[in-house]
């Protein structure tokens, strides 16, 4: 099997700060914990930013780059920015980071959904902030929006005029349809770099046959012109890593898909996620990838090629 690429998602937009008190939200925190999950063996880093006074989600730019150099000076990791944000922002606010970051990836959803985080209120009972439980509460009637309009979007102003290639969300089988469709418009060139999602309400459960079955989809849609990783919200983290793992896929851990390190165990940092991972996957057989080998087999432009 080839080298197995891991990524670290660092802070995401879902969890909120009164879930845990290792969730890093400051500029600081986000990059010191970035950088220790590259040090445990993270060739990718994907980056979410956060209001520093509030954790609130935030896509500006300003909020991005109080901490995008600081990673950059103090790691190689590939640097991988969600054009995805918060589902209550807009495109154009999802994507004021990454256009003026200018990074070697984005991550892309490929497809519009529910995105249903309501019930995460009912573990909660002193709330650290004011926008947290509305924020929650609200994802009942939530859908998050991505178009092919807006997918196509992305691909010109992320891909084809600054660079970027890209981790496709995949969510559900028919987001491998459509990206599919994108390759045959000659929007998408290959290897395509596949994130099969699993665990979030509103997508597919995580189940090893939906797993399997992603996988078959894929060889049909894609061929060999791609590469596949996984990840799994909450409890369901490290078992389907394992299963990527010994199907020679490629995985993604971090405090964005899980705030957990064991049964009703907080993890203290993304990079002690990271370095469990790595020892499943060791044990398996398989070989971390380097940032710079990750660079080479996913077709990246270049750390020398980004705006931070």
């Amino acid at each position: 099997m080839s080298k197995i690429i891991l990524t670290c998602a660092v802070t995401g937009s879902i969890h909120t700060p009164s879930m845990s008190p290792y969730l890093p939200f400051r500029a600081e925190d986000i990059a010191d914990q970035a950088v220790a999950a590259a040090k445990a063996g993270a060739a990718i880093l994907h980056l979410h930013a956060r209001d520093p006074e509030t954790g609130h989600p935030s896509a500006r730019a300003a909020h991005y780059m109080a901490f995008l150099p600081e990673i950059a000076r103090r790691s190689d990791a590939i640097i991988n920015l969600t054009t995805g944000g918060s589902a209550v922002m807009s495109l154009d606010e999802r994507l004021e980071g990454p256009l003026a970051a200018e990074p070697e990836m984005c991550s892309l959803n490929m497809g519009t959904m529910n995105f249903a985080l309501y019930p995460m209120t009912a573990r909660i009972t002193d709330w650290c902030f004011e926008w947290e439980r509305p924020f929650l509460e609200g994802s009942d009637d939530l859908v998050f929006k991505n178009t092919p309009r807006d997918i196509e979007a992305v691909l010109r102003r992320m891909g084809e005029e600054r660079g970027a290639r890209f981790e496709f969300e995949c969510y559900d089988t028919g987001h491998l349809t459509m990206l599919r469709h994108f390759m045959d418009r000659g929007l998408v060139r290959a290897p395509v770099f596949l994130q099969f999602v699993f665990s979030v309400l509103g997508g597919m459960e995580a189940l090893p046959e939906n797993l399997t079955h992603m996988k078959r989809l894929a060889d049909r849609y894609f061929g060999e012109d791609y590469l596949f990783s996984v990840l799994a919200a909450g409890r369901h983290q490290m078992p389907m890593a394992a299963m990527a793992a010994g199907m020679g896929g490629h995985v993604r851990v971090g405090l964005e898909d899980s705030l957990m390190i064991a049964r009703g165990q907080l993890a203290r940092s993304n990079a002690e996620q990271v370095a469990k991972v790595r020892g499943i996957v060791e044990a398996l057989g398989r070989e971390v990838a380097s940032p710079a080998e990750a660079r080479a087999m996913l077709g990246l432009k270049g750390a020398d090629h980004v705006r931070f």
